[in-house]
């Protein structure tokens, strides 16, 4: 690892290593129509305090939805990922931090998004190669907030613990996943408001991917 402490980093790919075009909140809006207009979602359901993903799980909780009702939901979700992520650009700096940190650290991704769709993407920007392994939402179990995905990564590295990893995202889903899994967050370019209204308190800040190794060393 050299001068570096952390082991593994898991990376959140919408918004963070990726500047995604996805209209998340006409995503959400849809979904939600969806799922209320088949009484498939709880009375007090509040949709702007709900993610496209949180709004799924509430209604999968209730065992109401058909299979085809399940195929039906993620399809809307996976319409508007493949048309947010053609063409979608890198995050400033994300080359030259994976460059930096190949070799020193397990490098994964972890996404709400459809595995299919995140491949593209990273293929299309010539990154897919930099990553050890790229988990999404069909193999990650309970999506994000859950820490599902999270323990599921942890659990392909069993030489590793939680505290050898930090987890970067943009999102409160992303830092609740993580620190429920014992994983530290790093929370980049987040809208702290929306951190602070969901409970969420990352363990770090960065506004530029380059400050990411300042973390690591200083771990």
């Amino acid at each position: 690892m050299g001068e570096y402490s952390v082991k593994g980093i898991i990376f959140d790919m919408d918004n963070t290593l990726l500047r995604s075009n996805i209209d998340f909140g006409r995503m959400k809006q849809e979904i939600y129509a969806y799922l209320r207009d088949r009484d498939l979602l709880p009375k007090q359901t509040v949709i702007d305090r709900e993610t496209s993903s949180t709004l799924i799980r509430q209604a999968l909780a209730t065992n109401r939805m058909t299979p085809r009702q399940v195929n039906e939901v993620w399809a809307i979700a996976a319409k508007h990922e493949t048309e947010g992520m053609a063409g979608a650009d890198l995050e400033p700096g994300v080359r030259e931090l994976l460059a930096e940190l190949q070799g020193k650290a397990a490098l994964t991704v972890l996404t709400n998004n459809s595995i299919l769709a995140a491949r593209a993407a990273l293929e299309e920007n010539r990154i897919l190669h930099a990553f050890d392994l790229v988990i999404g939402r069909e193999d990650a179990g309970e999506l994000k907030p859950a820490p599902d995905g999270v323990r599921l990564i942890l659990n392909r590295y069993p030489r590793l613990t939680p505290r050898d990893w930090i987890s970067v995202g943009d999102a409160w889903i992303d830092c609740r996943a993580s620190q429920d899994a014992g994983v530290r967050f790093i929370a980049y370019c987040a809208d702290m408001e929306k951190m602070r209204g969901a409970g969420t308190v990352p363990d770090d800040s960065i506004a530029h991917l380059a400050e990411l190794t300042r973390v690591i060393q200083s771990t």
